[in-house]
């Protein structure tokens, strides 16, 4: 069992540590057996609150060689946050103690290509689609107007603009970054490598390596 009082700066280390490994091709595969799992039975104590797009290429557990009761999960496509999301990620930070929350974007992502689509060329969607594109817009906006038009660029965009939702809208969360019980930070996944890069943090400290 990971220890439950790990800082900030632990979590973060110790989640990216499992991607390197992941990208290495060298995953440990941690608690993923059944002493794991009857461990885990009574109750679970995450390290992090990872909240990503739901692309079927972003599996949390293995992109960052983790295992069961490590990561607590929430995702949607384009990784758009309502108040459910923001209820899941109080949970986790209140009930469970998660000392790490992480945004995941990836590029060549689908909500972020047909929100531009739907802006530049007026393409619709039917049904609830459109309100992920909806939500999904304010991102695309801000990358226009700092002058961003590579994939990469908005894609990096996107994920700040989400760190910054969800820190604005929860109280709960922004208390818990400023006592320093709590950070956040901001991962854009690299499909091709299979590397997550930082794209921004509060209340721990990182260098930026998208761009």
């Amino acid at each position: 069992m990971i220890d439950a009082q790990l800082t900030p700066s632990e979590a973060f280390d110790l989640l990216l540590a499992g991607n390197r490994r992941f990208v290495a091709g060298t995953p440990e595969h941690p608690n993923q057996d059944a002493a794991r799992r009857a461990e885990t039975a009574p109750g679970q104590r995450p390290f992090a609150a990872l909240f990503g797009c739901s692309d079927s290429r972003l599996a949390a557990e293995i992109i960052f060689d983790r295992g069961l009761g490590d990561l607590f999960v929430i995702r949607t496509a384009g990784h758009v946050a309502g108040a459910e999301v923001l209820g899941s990620i109080e949970y986790a930070v209140s009930v469970l103690d998660c000392p790490l929350v992480v945004v995941l974007g990836h590029d060549s992502c689908g909500a972020v290509a047909a929100t531009r689509a739907a802006l530049t060329d007026g393409l619709g969607t039917n049904g609830f689609v459109r309100d992920v594109i909806e939500r999904v817009t304010p991102s695309v906006l801000a990358a226009r107007a700092a002058g961003l038009s590579e994939d990469d660029d908005i894609i990096a965009e996107h994920i700040r603009q989400t760190v910054d939702l969800l820190t604005d809208r929860s109280r709960l969360l922004a208390d818990k970054i400023a006592s320093g019980q709590t950070a956040i930070a901001g991962l854009s996944y690299r499909l091709a490598d299979g590397s997550a890069r930082v794209v921004t943090t509060r209340g721990v400290s990182a260098e930026v390596t998208t761009g």
